[in-house]
């Protein structure tokens, strides 16, 4: 399975706009070489190089398995018209949470992990990303994931 952005490269610079200096939307990403038997997809956008631990930025499931994207500016809702659901990020908030690293502490990098998925999952809107990963557990077909660096 391949995880791309036409926002930004791999390994590349994450737009202001994406973060919380800019407008703070979600980038747009597109998946493909998708498994056969796929019924459902779940991303998790997280910050490894955060200075209290790996901060979590996006968390979403039960995105339908014949879409092959999300789009620019995602509504920060619980549940879209499609049946996607919207987890809590470390923001304490529902949706997209842009990168927002301390001013003067470096660049960080910023990891869009996509799963493939063989159920919907049994998980009410609103999860945390350990809530998602313990629900995911012998449900995953396939992963893939980018990568966009920010510093403020």
């Amino acid at each position: 399975m391949k995880l791309e952005s036409a926002d930004f490269s791999q390994g590349g610079d994450i737009p202001r706009q994406y973060t919380c200096s800019g407008r703070d939307i979600s980038p747009q990403v597109t998946w493909s070489d998708v498994p056969v038997d796929t019924k459902s997809f779940a991303l998790i956008v997280d910050d490894p190089d955060a200075p209290s631990g790996t901060w979590v930025h996006w968390v979403a499931y039960n995105i339908p398995g014949n879409k092959r994207g999300l789009p620019e500016n995602v509504d920060a809702i619980l549940q879209m018209q499609d049946g996607t659901r919207q987890g809590r990020n470390d923001f304490l908030e529902i949706g997209y949470g842009g990168p927002c690293p301390p001013q003067g502490h470096g660049s960080h990098r910023y990891f869009f992990k996509l799963y493939a998925l063989d159920s919907k999952l049994d998980l009410l809107p609103g999860a945390s990303k350990s809530e998602l990963e313990r629900a995911m557990e012998g449900h995953i077909l396939a992963q893939a994931e980018t990568m966009g660096r920010y510093e403020r």
